[in-house]
């Protein structure tokens, strides 16, 4: 069949653009002839609002750089200027800040729909790698983005996070000049960490979420039963518990994005600042060195590693017990020695190692907003000692597991 029967397209514009460029190939590979399994569920529907959030976060940041002016004199000014004079800069300012927090909360939540069906195993190791990737250079786009209003909560918590680069051996010293661009915070720094948000991590993030889908649609989607439906197929080689992605599974995303994007501007309209919780007071205020605020807090979705920092009596075993903690989401392919996927045929010690790990990871984000004394510090030891339990035990009560059946197909409850 040649490449002109093969086109999906019956529009003629369509069709010179499909014979010179393989779009209607894009589109079955990806869509209308990649087939997913007929049971996800709404664990399901993360991956896609990470993209919508992506999306939303690309335009708004793309309108806010036109009048963001990236100096420590002009940087808090820029920002209230389009926050009181720039026709819908509020919005679009709002909708960028509020989008920040709404991205680690749909990711938390893919990266979970991970944990619980086991979608970091064989043969989709590659695929969590990638993603473990995806969600670091996400935390790097966020710290850097979090300075940019040169608030005084921006600048401190900067100064607290770019110094800890200064306990790694040998190179400490010479890498944390060389983030700041000079020996403190300055306009250096702000011009640099601009020049990181705007331009290399977005590319980064972009390229990291091609190589994702390509790597998911290339291995197969996982479900909740973590069968592999490319094991059994129909005459013709369709999976016979797969459906088409599209219309089968993208109609219900529309229902999902639609939800979603109501709670994201009832947010954005109503809860902006959701109590201090995605804009601080003391961010309202320009950056002072001279002025600390009381409690210096990153941004929520990194408070629990902040609280892990802060448990460690020592500042630089603190700092390598910050980063052990992200990156041990990294091994979980190997660490993980149970031989089924799915949390519905799994045995009670994984069920209870992640309910454990879960409260420890919630726990920590809460006592990193609270100040670093008495029973705050005790308490984030306490679940520090949990949250690494999960990781570094695995091993060992993943084997003890006693699992159930696992369905040759995968169960389907309408």
């Amino acid at each position: 069949m040649s490449k002109q029967e093969e086109s999906i397209f019956t529009n003629p514009i369509l069709k010179w653009v499909d014979d010179r460029f393989p779009l209607s190939s894009l589109i079955k590979d990806h869509a209308t002839e990649y087939y997913a399994s007929k049971n996800f569920n709404i664990w399901y529907i993360f991956g896609v609002l990470s993209m919508v959030v992506l999306i939303i976060m690309l335009m708004t940041g793309f309108f806010l750089t036109m009048n963001y002016k990236p100096s420590t004199e002009d940087a808090f000014n820029s920002v209230e200027y389009i926050m009181r004079s720039v026709e819908w800069g509020w919005l679009i300012r709002y909708m960028h800040s509020t989008g920040s927090s709404f991205f680690f909360i749909v990711v938390y939540l893919h990266m979970f729909r991970g944990m619980l069906y086991g979608s970091y195993k064989k043969p989709r190791e590659l695929i969590w790698i990638v993603g473990m990737l995806l969600y670091f250079c996400l935390m790097a786009e966020a710290f850097f983005g979090y300075l940019l209003p040169w608030g005084n909560m921006s600048y401190w918590a900067g100064q607290v996070i770019v110094n800890l680069f200064s306990y790694i051996p040998v190179i400490g010293e010479t890498l944390t000049e060389w983030i700041r661009g000079d020996y403190f915070m300055s306009d250096i720094t702000l011009n640099r960490f601009f020049a990181f948000h705007v331009i290399l991590l977005p590319l980064a993030i972009l390229a990291l979420v091609v190589a994702h889908i390509l790597a998911l649609h290339h291995v197969g989607s996982n479900n909740p039963d973590g069968i592999e439906i490319k094991d059994y197929k129909d005459e013709s080689g369709k999976p016979i518990d797969g459906v088409a992605f599209h219309p089968f599974h993208t109609s219900k995303d529309l229902v999902a994005i639609i939800v979603f994007l109501i709670l994201y501007f009832a947010a954005v309209f109503y809860a902006p600042e959701m109590g201090g919780l995605f804009l601080e007071v003391d961010n309202f205020e320009p950056a002072d060195p001279l002025k600390t605020p009381e409690h210096i807090v990153p941004s929520w979705y990194f408070t629990p590693y902040y609280a892990i920092l802060r448990a460690i009596p020592n500042a630089a075993l603190g700092a390598v017990f910050l980063v052990a903690a992200v990156l041990l989401f990294v091994f979980l392919p190997w660490l993980d020695r149970c031989s089924v996927k799915s949390i519905r045929y799994r045995g009670w010690q994984y069920k209870v190692a992640l309910f454990a790990f879960v409260v420890s990871f919630v726990v920590l984000g809460y006592l990193g907003m609270q100040p670093a004394t008495g029973i705050y510090v005790l308490l984030a030891r306490i679940f520090t000692i949990i949250y690494f339990a999960f990781f570094l035990l695995m091993p060992f009560y993943t084997k003890l597991e006693k699992t159930k059946p696992v369905p040759h197909r995968v169960v389907y409850k309408k």
